[in-house]
């Protein structure tokens, strides 16, 4: 189980108070066991290994003194100090007059903290009342009146320097009061939980409620008790805390099981009986730094990425988002309305997306513009892809290492190199990025859209105007099911140069307005520039074919082109035949960066009339769908890769193989 640590590295504790109370006594008390008859005027800083502290922390404690300290020093040394104990005698109530009218505010302001904004002070203070050997009377009561008007100070103890009377508990107070602070779980003068402590739990609550009843049953909360203390609880002990909580709130039990009021009122016990531990070590637990932020370690573990590799959603992290999403699906209808998905990331700062906007452009939706399991599933795995510290974030808020007992990384598969790829031939990826580049007009955000919808011919007529670049589905490949992403490249002049990162991807898609005779141009110098020389597999595609086509105002026209630079004939794409081999095509040549040749071989010596005349009419098979042309230059590479390994496999089998 993977439980995160907020804890300091040390605890630096300084101890302060007027000439003779006792700090330099109450020190070499500590460090010897015995008290000391000779004592100077200060003593040396002490620093006391960590497999001796309660808390397993390495502690530094530091001693003060008016003799060989001025006031800026002082000053100095409080705001190194993580804690600070004002030291007191219990038979001197001048001393303890001194801790309101001097030291109080002379920590405040060496903290730089104004009287109106108590709260802001970060510094906590421990008030020791020391030499209790020498009085039969308590100064408890009058330390409680100056905890109230004071939120900084955590705690207070009496002991005895002399009699070793709660030395150990002094100091870990003093590293109780650094680790398990209360100030930012409670505010004293309301006898209440801080609005930063209950929103946090509230969260945790959320995170704990697996069938989103609103409750949590004895099965969650003995799970919650696992994930925070890797400890069963047991039956008895659970029906205690009921009792107890029924007792003070009627209504923070229902049908036998924990509401939120009831939730946050055992926290809020938790506090009032100086159990500071066990809050904490859940607010840690779920990721919450000391001052109850989310920590950036939790949120965003550190990945190493390979260069030419890529971020993908391992079946772990597929699984959780799947059961997130069936969880917030209330009604059962296989798709996330408004209020659903606002539910989703209610325990996130906001959702990492636009539900109206981005969502409805960006993944597959049903007919109400509400998104699916499977284009919930879709719209993670670009995230995943394009932004993955987002993924890693959003994770975070959304619990996966809890409920997974690992960090978000398990959520995350890192592919190997493309440059294996190529070597091999194949690519082992199940998401592959295309980018669609043209000219302005060309039909780009169309063509983007028409992978997303059932019915392309729905997308005619329809204005794309819009930020969203990028359009996720998933398409067959050899039966098999991969992620396609197509990212629409806004260029705006043709002689405007591309990115390295516009340029880089799975497979590009040029795209040419076939009725527009200048247009072509664009996509021919694009070529040349960035993919003639590049292993990056290409494909022309000529939108609105229903228009009509134009000869084009270039040198070369679309087929002449291709066949010259060895690259597929131009697919004719238009949004009314409703037909998606494309996005086959562009997937099938990421998945083989290297097969390209055989295709080309293929068209090149015009087998295709070949097998239409000697194999396909026997059949009974027309080649007026153009699928039936691409299947079978399919058919050729896939022969020409097993080809490829048969013989490899012979030449490997002889008596020379090693």
């Amino acid at each position: 189980m993977v439980v995160w640590n907020a804890t300091r590295r040390n605890v630096r504790i300084l101890l302060v108070g007027d000439p003779g109370v006792g700090k330099t006594s109450l020190i070499l008390s500590l460090v010897s066991e015995e008290f000391p008859e000779d004592v100077p005027a200060k003593a040396e800083e002490i620093t006391i290994p960590a497999n001796v502290t309660p808390e397993q922390v390495p502690t530094n404690i530091v001693d003060y003194s008016n003799i060989e300290q001025t006031d800026e020093v002082l000053s100095e040394e409080i705001q190194k100090a993580h804690v600070v104990c004002i030291v007191y005698a219990v038979d001197d109530d001048e001393t303890l007059d001194r801790i309101t009218s001097h030291w109080l505010p002379f920590i405040r302001n060496s903290c730089n903290v104004s009287e109106k904004e108590p709260q802001a002070l970060k510094k906590p203070v421990v008030l020791v009342g020391n030499k209790v050997d020498l009085v039969e009377y308590s100064t408890i009561d009058s330390v409680l009146t100056i905890m109230e008007d004071f939120p900084e100070v955590e705690s207070c103890v009496e002991c005895s320097a002399k009699t070793l009377h709660n030395i150990s508990e002094m100091f870990y107070y003093a590293q109780k009061a650094v680790l398990h602070p209360t100030s930012p779980l409670y505010i004293m003068e309301e006898q209440d939980l801080t609005p930063a402590c209950k929103k946090s739990l509230v969260r945790i609550f959320k995170i704990c409620d697996i069938d989103g009843d609103n409750l949590l049953n004895d099965y969650e909360l003995n799970l919650f008790q696992r994930r925070c203390f890797n400890t069963p609880l047991q039956p008895q002990i659970l029906d205690e805390v009921k009792a107890v909580i029924l007792k003070n709130i009627p209504d923070g039990i229902f049908n036998d099981a924990v509401t939120l009021k009831g939730f946050l009122f055992l926290h809020c016990l938790f506090v009032q009986r100086g159990r500071n531990e066990t809050t904490w070590a859940v607010l840690r637990r779920f990721g919450y730094s000391e001052n109850l932020e989310m920590c950036k370690e939790y949120l965003q573990p550190p990945i190493k990425i390979p260069p030419g590799s890529s971020t993908e959603l391992s079946h772990r992290g597929q699984q959780f988002l799947i059961a997130l999403f069936e969880r917030y699906d209330k009604d059962g209808d296989g798709a996330l309305s408004p209020d659903e998905h606002k539910m989703v990331f209610s325990t996130c700062p906001s959702a990492p997306w636009s539900y109206s906007t981005d969502i409805r452009k960006s993944c597959p939706v049903n007919d109400r513009g509400w998104v699916t399991l499977h284009g919930w599933l879709c719209r993670w795995t670009l995230m995943t892809l394009i932004d993955l510290p987002k993924t890693l974030e959003y994770l975070g808020y959304l619990g996966f290492n809890v409920h997974e007992n690992e960090s978000q990384l398990a959520a995350i598969h890192v592919t190997r190199e493309r440059r294996i790829d190529l070597a091999k031939r194949q690519s082992s990826r199940s998401v592959y990025m295309c980018h669609v580049i043209g000219p302005k007009g060309a039909g780009k955000t169309g063509l983007c859209r028409g992978l997303l919808v059932e019915d392309m011919k729905n997308l005619i007529g329809k204005d794309f105007k819009t930020n969203i670049v990028y359009c996720v589905n998933t398409v067959q490949v050899y039966g098999q099911e991969k992620h396609l992403i197509l990212r629409d490249i806004e260029v705006k002049q043709v002689l405007d140069p591309l990115q390295p990162q516009e340029v880089n991807c799975d497979v590009a898609c040029l795209v040419y307005d076939t009725s527009n005779p200048r247009s072509f141009e664009y996509v021919a110098r694009i070529y040349i520039k960035y993919y003639a020389e590049s292993k990056i597999p290409v494909m022309i595609v000529g939108t609105k074919g229903d228009l009509g086509e134009n000869r084009q105002d270039y040198l070369l026209q679309p087929v002449e082109f291709c066949e010259k630079y060895k690259i597929l004939p131009p697919h004719i794409f238009t949004l009314k035949n409703n037909k998606k081999e494309l996005y086959i095509k562009l997937a099938t040549m990421a998945a083989f960066p290297r097969f390209q040749a055989a295709w080309i071989l293929f068209y090149k010596h015009r087998l295709v009339q070949l097998w239409e005349s000697a194999h396909l009419r026997q059949f009974g098979l027309a080649t007026e769908d153009p699928t039936v042309w691409w299947k079978a230059g399919i058919g050729i590479a896939a022969a020409t890769l097993l080809g490829f390994f048969m013989m490899k496999a012979f030449h490997g089998s002889g008596p020379h193989s090693k």
